[in-house]
């Protein structure tokens, strides 16, 4: 039987080997991003076996996310039907990925509806290429870095926990002078990431900061979300500050790097259809994207 609750930061001594098990690099299922965004989809979580069951809350249509874990999915996709016909909605996933279709298609086959949800696809980048930024397809972001450089006496370093009211305080500021392509959604991200701080800790996430002199310019923060895929949540740097974006992008991969020597993916989440942020992710060339579909269960 399923059984829901709101997410809590205990229930990331269960969900985490959950997510674990399921090893994609999809950026839905690792607890950071459940707990961190949850002021804004209010999320309820329980345990079905070893599979995590997940339902937002935040549109008016009830939907789960995809049970990830480990063992047989079909029975514990049979429970979450039975719990949406219980209570009068149709059986919604989403955040199912391609991996997770044959599935799908041998339960349901013509029986249910498969929707792309393309504002949602992650991209992923080769760690060494968003390390290294060679070739010619990349020449552009080599200039930023070069023009950053020669501005500033820079410096880089992983974020600690006495950095947090210094990021803290960028992010005000940041806020505060971002450009109009930045403010969709700002104040659900700006929510997400004072959380991050907040929590820093005790998620267990990392991240880096880049100065210029004294100064907080740019910061990155991210976790683990599969054995070989790190998961870049947040990343905000001053617009007026040439080549910093590209700057902390490089500088944080190459800090995950060495860390953590067997990620061989970068995951920079989705775009949400802003098109700033789409052009921005296309232009470092993704090596992979994440596909995300709706599935609508037609007799649900």
């Amino acid at each position: 039987m399923i059984e829901l609750h709101p997410v809590t930061l205990a229930d990331k001594t269960w969900i985490d080997p959950i997510v674990l098990a399921e090893n994609s690099p999809s950026a839905d299922y690792n607890f950071g991003n459940i707990f961190l965004w949850d002021e804004t989809y209010r999320q309820q979580v329980g345990r079905l076996g070893d599979r995590m069951i997940c339902m937002p809350c935040y549109e008016a249509a009830p939907f789960f996310a995809w049970p990830v874990g480990s063992g047989d999915a079909a029975p514990v996709l049979a429970e979450m039907g039975a719990y949406a016909a219980a209570r009068g909605f149709p059986l919604v996933l989403r955040g199912v990925t391609a991996d997770h279709l044959p599935l799908v298609r041998d339960l349901w086959g013509d029986g249910c509806n498969l929707e792309p949800e393309r504002d949602l696809w992650d991209y992923l980048y080769e760690a060494e290429k968003l390390d290294t930024l060679a070739g010619k397809h990349l020449h552009g972001k080599r200039n930023h870095i070069h023009r950053f450089e020669q501005e500033n006496d820079w410096s880089f370093s992983p974020i600690a926990p006495a950095d947090i009211p210094a990021c803290r305080q960028m992010l005000d500021r940041w806020m505060e002078t971002c450009g109009e392509d930045e403010r969709d959604g700002i104040e659900d991200e700006y929510r997400a990431i004072c959380r991050a701080f907040q929590h820093y800790e005790d998620l267990g996430l990392e991240g880096g900061m880049l100065r210029s002199g004294s100064d907080l310019v740019a910061f990155s923060i991210g976790e683990m979300t599969s054995a070989d895929t790190f998961d870049a949540h947040f990343e905000k740097a001053y617009a007026h500050v040439n080549g910093a974006y590209t700057m902390i992008n490089r500088e944080f991969v190459r800090y995950i790097r060495r860390v953590h020597p067997q990620v061989r993916w970068i995951n920079r989440e989705d775009d949400t259809g802003r098109p700033s942020l789409r052009q921005s992710k296309l232009s470092y060339h993704p090596d992979r994207m994440v596909e995300k579909y709706k599935v609508v269960l037609q007799n649900g």
